[in-house]
């Protein structure tokens, strides 16, 4: 459950069309107008992965590694990666274990409110097992613990994740890096969790970024951010639990509806805002887990085989109501 009483945060959602989103253990709202991303990079529409490309078979290890990373003065932006690793799979995650031989497509997590990167550490381990790069921002004034909360730069979130994928993908010609030449940059997601879920709405929408293929929205809505999704099609997978009683259902949604693209909306009728994605003893979270994962796997490999995984993957178990239009 979020801190902030429910009432209030409805009632600002009222007042003002603003924008809410938490982890699962907090809750806020925001302003409505997003600071948009750097318009420095390539605006050319991106190629559809390789049709006949197949993911890892099996799951790998895992190791993760930090970055210090900055966007102005007041913006800090640790970041976590997971990858994947050489070594036996299964094993829990190793700081600074050798990267796996192989060039692996990218995805950029983004946390909620009062979140940390690490809170989703057991879904974006399995996320790098199944053959990605996930980078995990805290984000400056909305993490968790830091010296300033500030609810409404959640707008400002999309320019930071700009900012952190531009680092992480130049990883991939940087001199020495662990993961040069490991990157495939080509193939970039982008995946976030209420207010992170809002954020990535954000990175096809106010502040769109061309080189993202995909995108998974975690119980997150458009409040703040809109829904004037543009640019190349990249699909959408929206995953929102309907016991949500931070940001509804119904505010999933809508921005759902509003994808002109291949989408698939995954319902939890079980789910609340967070548990299913933290807890990996809930029955929930293999639910997302796999169904993410057969997702990326083929938005970011061109896996075809995945695809037809994905409505299995979603209803296992009877947990899970799956709208496919991808």
């Amino acid at each position: 459950m979020c801190r902030a009483p429910l009432a209030a945060v409805l009632a600002a959602v009222l007042a003002g069309g603003v924008l809410t989103g938490c982890s699962a253990r907090d809750a806020g709202q925001a302003g409505p107008t997003a600071t948009p991303a750097p318009t420095t990079r390539p605006s050319s529409a991106r190629t559809p992965p390789p049709a006949d490309r197949t993911a890892p078979a099996t799951a790998l290890a895992v190791g993760t590694r930090r970055l210090a990373l900055t966007r102005g003065a007041d913006r800090p932006l640790p970041v976590t990666i997971w990858y994947p690793a050489r070594g036996a799979a299964g094993d829990e995650p190793r700081a600074g274990a050798p990267v796996a031989a192989g060039r692996f497509p990218v995805a950029l997590f983004s946390h909620g409110l009062h979140g940390r990167p690490e809170d989703y550490a057991p879904l974006l381990a399995r996320w790098a097992a199944a053959g990605f790069v996930v980078a995990a921002p805290a984000y400056p004034h909305t993490a968790r613990d830091v010296a300033r909360f500030e609810v409404f730069d959640v707008v400002n979130q999309p320019a930071d994740a700009a900012h952190v994928l531009t680092a992480v993908l130049g990883l991939d010609k940087a001199a020495r890096d662990p993961l040069r030449g490991h990157l495939d940059t080509e193939r970039v997601a982008a995946a976030g969790h209420s207010a992170g879920g809002i954020t990535t709405v954000g990175l096809f929408t106010a502040a769109r970024d061309p080189r993202l293929d995909a995108g998974i929205v975690l119980a997150g809505s458009a409040l703040g951010v809109g829904t004037a999704f543009s640019g190349a099609a990249a699909p959408q997978l929206f995953v929102h639990g309907e016991r949500d009683d931070v940001v509804s259902h119904a505010a999933g949604r809508a921005a759902y509806d509003a994808v002109p693209w291949p989408k698939a909306m995954l319902s939890l009728p079980g789910a609340d805002h967070g548990g299913s994605l933290l807890r990996s003893d809930n029955p929930l979270f293999t639910v997302v887990a796999d169904t993410t994962v057969e997702f990326l796997r083929w938005t970011l490999y061109g896996d075809r085989a995945a695809k037809r995984r994905l409505p299995a993957a979603a209803t296992r178990g009877g947990l899970g109501v799956l709208e496919n239009r991808l």
